[in-house]
């Protein structure tokens, strides 16, 4: 088998993602199922399928029982298209005496003769346009006439034998409005694509796509989301980081500030992730925005996806701490996205990611944060499945990525929303803490798998200079917990003053 699906010829749906989630496209001669309610986008993809084999210079036929030839074209030109004399659309409606009340008659029901005549009427439209890729909407009107399983099925057996005998590649459409649960086509049928689409309780629309059936072919597996927009329905391939590896020198990153690079025991391995710990305004972005600082600096390209902040204020708060990221987006080297969790799918986001890293050559990422990303995720389980194929993918390509999450409370004991500190390979953990009566930061490594690290905790201030990191907080105890105990004989801590105490 597996040498006779190597040698069948395979045609393009013309969808982007969609000829990757099934391995090249559409095996020719066999007969598709393309599934879905109303609304996921059958029709747009079945257009797509056939202007792409009018680009191709194939023969395309759309059958249509249940729209309009107006309301197809009209729908083509909403993408911007033009089915051209390539792209044959036949309308199927009843005969006329079936539609005369003075013609009707009662030995034989009506569906016997409809069903017939439509039949007939779809082989007499493939004779005269002798096309290489079929679309047939919708299988409800079909099974609606056939009015019993067993006839449907039959007739579905004899429409695939005919295109068969043809050489026609056919995508049969069925809006699931007659009998959802019907599975009748799926035995029947070479393959089937099934679409879906979901209303989250806030937000944009979801749509996602699975193949369930390819026989003779291997295919990806799972749920794939995807979009309809101007210009077509694009699908975004569920990320499998074990299909991508490319070779690099795996080198140390620094951020800049020697301080932070002593705590870090040098510096951040190329090609890891590092996760960016600790409540509200500890200055989490800060520390990210560092390492983004240094990466520009040395001629690097650096991406950073913004979920929480308005960018305005964003490039303005960050412009008085030292960073100019708009200047920095200027020469090029800086990416900066600000990215709407209620309107972007966690697919089309890692898409994204996926787009700059290998188009643009990006050696560091940031998301900001893990909070906002995981607003635009249905569940907790495949937030964290999603951020490992991402992560994974992002180190094999030689990117070295920061997360940032934002913990519940300031002090004490603290819980983050979702736990991915084992997935990072470094974890960089901020706290508050009271000293002589102001509230102050401390930073501390956690993790870091890729070498050796400072075990100490150093408290940190962020002001018009950027970070600023003291020496070990040696003579303390119990900062972590935020009311440390002096047990020293003299005091580490950074002096108040002019610095400022702005932060993020």
């Amino acid at each position: 088998m597996d040498d006779e699906t190597k040698i069948m010829p395979i045609v393009r749906t013309g969808v982007p993602g969609l000829d990757d989630v099934l391995a090249g496209g559409l095996t020719q001669g066999n007969l598709f199922l393309l599934e879905g309610s109303p609304g996921t986008g059958k029709t747009t993809i079945a257009l797509r399928f056939l202007l792409e084999g009018a680009e191709a210079g194939d023969q395309g036929l759309y059958i249509t029982l249940s729209e309009t030839e107006r309301e197809l074209r009209d729908g083509a030109a909403s993408h911007g298209w033009q089915l051209g004399d390539r792209v044959a659309v036949f309308e199927v409606v009843p005969p006329e005496s079936l539609l005369d009340a003075d013609h009707q008659q009662s030995l034989l029901y009506s569906s016997d003769l409809e069903l017939g005549e439509t039949t007939r009427l779809i082989f007499d439209a493939f004779e005269r346009v002798r096309p290489r890729r079929v679309v047939l909407d919708s299988l409800s009107e079909i099974r609606l006439l056939a009015q019993s399983s067993l006839r449907y099925r039959r007739q579905v057996l004899a429409i695939k034998h005919y295109f068969s005998r043809q050489g026609a590649t056919v995508l049969l459409l069925d809006d699931l409005t007659a009998d959802a649960a019907d599975k009748t086509v799926h035995s029947v049928a070479h393959g089937v694509i099934k679409l879906e689409e979901l209303a989250p309780d806030y937000g944009a629309e979801r749509r996602r796509l699975r193949i369930s059936k390819y026989r003779g072919q291997a295919f990806r597996g799972g749920y794939h989301d995807f979009t309809i927009k101007r210009g077509g329905v694009s699908v975004f391939p569920r990320l499998v980081a074990a299909e991508h590896r490319t070779r690099f020198a795996r080198e140390q990153m620094t951020s800049g500030v020697a301080e932070l690079d002593a705590l870090l025991g040098g510096g951040i391995e190329q090609g890891s992730s590092t996760l960016v710990l600790g409540p509200a305004g500890t200055g989490k972005s800060i520390f990210v925005l560092q390492f983004i600082s240094a990466a520009v600096a040395r001629g690097e390209k650096a991406a950073l996806f913004a979920f929480d902040e308005e960018l305005g204020l964003f490039f303005d708060r960050t412009r008085a701490l030292g960073f100019d990221l708009e200047a920095m987006r200027e020469t090029g080297r800086l990416h900066v996205e600000q990215v709407d969790a209620a309107e972007l799918s966690p697919g089309e986001f890692a898409q994204r990611v996926r787009d700059y890293v290998d188009h643009a050559e990006a050696k560091t990422v940031a998301i900001d944060s893990l909070n906002g990303y995981q607003a635009a995720m249905p569940q907790e389980n495949a937030l964290v499945l999603h951020i490992h194929e991402l992560l994974q993918y992002l180190n094999r390509q030689g990117a070295t990525t920061f997360l940032t999450v934002a913990q519940h409370g300031l002090v004490g004991d603290m819980k983050a929303p979702v736990d991915v500190t084992y997935l990072a390979d470094t974890v960089i953990l901020l706290r508050y803490f009271e000293a002589l009566g102001s509230v102050r930061r401390a930073v501390s490594i956690i993790k870091k798998r890729t070498g050796r690290h400072e075990e100490t905790i150093r408290e940190f201030r962020i002001g018009r200079f950027g970070l600023n990191v003291g020496a070990p907080l040696d003579s303390f105890q119990g900062i972590l917990r935020g009311v440390p105990t002096f047990v020293g004989n003299s005091g580490p801590l950074m002096p108040t003053g002019a610095a400022g105490n702005e932060s993020t």
